[in-house]
């Protein structure tokens, strides 16, 4: 009878244990399913399901996120998964954008990879403060409004990574303490030949020659023939500081008009001496170089020459043969004759600044300005504006 019984109690245990492998093994196999199985369909018939988990959060939180979100069926076997492969420890923060159905196991690759969305603001060379505040108004993951323009120069041209839920605002501010920290080493590596005087005034001449030429490797040509201009007390005489004496930054997406060209603004170089009181955009490493750093040169004058870039010229009668070419481009553009005058927007100077010469015949130097040798014409008389640039 007692070898019965222990037999009966070695064949009850081997059954027990039998049932017990059947479940661990049943269990393991379900869980390995769930793992690997497709998870849930995002939401709306959308193909991802952007998710975004906040700097900090543990395991259970994720979790948590993840189920109101709709990318995983329970937190409770998402916890477990990340503790049995050793995730939980390695889970990062960001904005994620899960495909519709991932698994448990893609889910938790994604966030142990860090496969976050990035995304980015880009203030091109050369755009106003203006500009600046409408690409960012543009952004949609951006929160907050930007009730005050920021002064014009104050923002460093840059991409600049941004966070779904970042303020419009701290991106501002992000910008201004790049252009503060750029300028500030640019500032201390002037060379003693600039003309400005101060960081302000740097921003001041760099956006006029950003604004000038879109060629990178004509920026300090540009700069030289302005630094030249303002030592000899001429005129900046720039098409761009009209312009935003009338748009404040704006595009103005038309010719300039001789009303223009002779109204009075604070930033019209072709009215004003010096320097206007405030940049006109928004310059870039290369143009601030520039002017901080400019070539030497004997040339003051400069026009386009139809591929994009200009010819420079260094008395006003060479500028004259320039902007005669010019014209001949521009009738040609437009399938006119050789005797023909170039295309004009009606009601604006045609071509200007390259205006025909004949309208500058009676201009004369303005009071206190040095001629240079050559120039017929060096500065905008106040009745009749002259076309040199």
């Amino acid at each position: 009878m007692g070898v019965e019984r222990g037999s009966g109690r070695k064949t009850a245990f081997l059954a027990a244990t039998a049932t017990i492998s059947l479940f661990i093994i049943a269990a393991l196999v379900a869980a390995w399913s769930v793992f690997y199985a497709p998870g849930p369909a995002a939401r709306d018939g959308r193909q991802t399901t952007i998710v975004t988990l906040p700097s900090g959060a543990g395991v259970s939180a994720i979790a948590a996120t993840l189920k109101s979100a709709g990318v995983i069926r329970s937190t409770d076997m998402f916890k477990a998964a990340a503790t049995l492969t050793g995730a939980d420890r390695k889970l990062r923060a960001g904005e994620y954008e899960v495909p519709s159905k991932a698994s448990l196991r893609s889910v938790i690759v994604l966030l142990v990879e860090g496969r976050v969305v990035r995304h980015y603001v880009t203030l091109p060379e050369g755009w106003s403060s203006a500009q600046a505040v409408d690409i960012l108004n543009k952004q949609p993951i951006l929160i907050g409004t930007v009730d005050v323009t920021p002064d014009e120069g104050s923002l460093w041209p840059d991409t600049y990574e941004v966070s779904r839920g970042e303020t419009r605002n701290s991106v501002i501010a992000r910008m201004r303490r790049a252009r503060d920290e750029n300028l500030a080493r640019l500032w201390a590596a002037r060379s003693p030949t600039t003309v400005v005087r101060s960081p302000e005034e740097a921003m001041v001449l760099a956006s006029i020659v950003e604004k000038e030429t879109g060629l990178a490797a004509e920026r300090p040509r540009v700069a030289a023939i302005f630094t030249n201009r303002l030592r000899a007390g001429m005129r900046l005489e720039s098409d761009p500081t009209i312009v935003y004496g009338i748009t404040r930054g704006r595009p103005l997406g038309r010719g300039i008009r001789r009303s223009e060209l002779d109204r009075q603004t604070a930033w019209n170089t072709y009215q004003i001496d010096g320097l206007p009181p405030t940049p006109i955009a928004n310059p870039g490493r290369d143009a601030i170089a520039a002017v901080l750093n400019p070539p030497r040169t004997d040339e003051l004058f400069f026009v386009a020459d139809g591929t994009g870039g200009h010819v420079f010229a260094r008395t006003y009668d060479e500028h004259l043969i320039n902007v005669a070419r010019w014209r001949e481009i521009e009738r040609r553009k437009a399938g006119l004759p050789p005797e023909a005058a170039p295309p004009a927007v009606p009601g604006t100077v045609p071509g200007v600044p390259n205006a025909p010469p004949e309208a500058a015949a009676g201009a004369t130097a303005a009071p206190g300005v040095t001629a240079p040798p050559g120039a017929r014409v060096i500065s905008i008389p106040q009745t009749t504006p002259a076309p040199a640039r």
